[in-house]
């Protein structure tokens, strides 16, 4: 029986699948499952349906999700024991370049998750290198890393260079070269803050991600709209922070208001989204949680007040 030679890539892929799985790369998993399933987050894939995109889905992000472990994975592996170097850097940019293709070859061509690959490739590779770490020690190696010249980054235009020369946005690649100041102040803080004041999970997640939003530069939202609808997003979502948030009723209204506004003009915040994964994954580790926390909002969607 002839058998047909696999190329060094596949070999590469192979042996990425047949090693165990790292707990920070489960919970990195769940943490882009949790966002997913969120709901109702505005202009964004939930349970609802498919947001303001147009070729995704809740099914096609939770199998980019689950596809995307195995390389997250490597990359807590390639990082623990190592110390902060070029050499590390362009390591994990090789996985993270892998782990794109993977996604898309998951998706049909889709961009599910190449934000959250930066994003939570960095985080894991930071929290994988030293046990028990704060959220903030976490970041500030992440955005060490992240600091480092990468010898091999290919000579691609893409859509945050293009807001960045337009907008001067900062984009992923800032947030992360700045220690994930959107993550820190906004993200992590109103989650644990909302979570203290007795409010559901899914409430919690919900102020969180709107917090991010009202702060952020999202680069997604700024390609697909422009200044007009980066000025939508934030007005809106302190809109509804400033009505109390998703666990009052005039809160739900306001973000109902939002995403309509956001459907009609096809936007995505896909960039706090990330960041809202991020924040997830990181209050897991730092909590020193296996898994992240449960999410009913499905069941629980208007009814999160205390």
């Amino acid at each position: 029986m002839q058998t047909t030679a696999r190329t060094p890539t596949q070999m590469q892929s192979a042996a990425i699948h047949l090693q165990p799985v790292h707990p920070l790369a489960a919970l990195a998993k769940q943490a882009l499952f949790a966002e997913a399933d969120l709901t109702p987050k505005p202009g964004l894939v939930d349970r609802r349906g498919s947001g303001a995109h147009h070729d995704l889905s809740l099914e096609l992000m939770r199998r980019s999700a689950a596809a995307l472990e195995p390389y997250f994975s490597q990359m807590a592996f390639l990082s623990a024991h190592r110390e902060l170097c070029t050499g590390l850097r362009e390591e994990l940019a090789s996985v993270g370049r892998d782990a794109e293709r993977a996604m898309y070859s998951c998706t049909g061509g889709s961009n599910a998750h190449k934000g959250a690959i930066w994003i939570l490739g960095l985080l894991v590779a930071a929290a994988a290198r030293k046990h028990h770490q704060s959220a903030r020690e976490i970041t500030a190696a992440a955005g060490a890393i992240a600091r480092l010249p990468d010898q091999a980054l290919p000579v691609l235009v893409t859509h945050g260079d293009i807001v960045r020369s337009r907008y001067g946005a900062a984009g992923a690649r800032g947030e992360a070269a700045d220690n994930f100041p959107h993550l820190m102040e906004f993200g992590l803080p109103m989650l644990r803050k909302q979570r203290a004041c007795g409010y559901s999970e899914e409430v919690s997640r919900l102020d969180a991600l709107l917090n991010i939003m009202s702060a952020l530069d999202d680069t997604c939202v700024l390609y697909r709209g422009g200044a007009d609808a980066l000025a939508t997003v934030k007005t809106g979502a302190k809109a509804v922070l400033l009505a109390g948030g998703c666990g009052h009723v005039n809160g739900r209204k306001q973000l109902e208001r939002l995403d309509r506004a956001l459907m009609a003009s096809n936007i995505s915040p896909g960039g706090s989204g990330d960041l809202l994964a991020a924040t997830i994954f990181l209050d897991g580790v730092e909590t020193q949680h296996r898994d992240v926390h449960e999410d009913c909002s499905e069941e629980e969607a208007g009814n999160g007040a205390p």
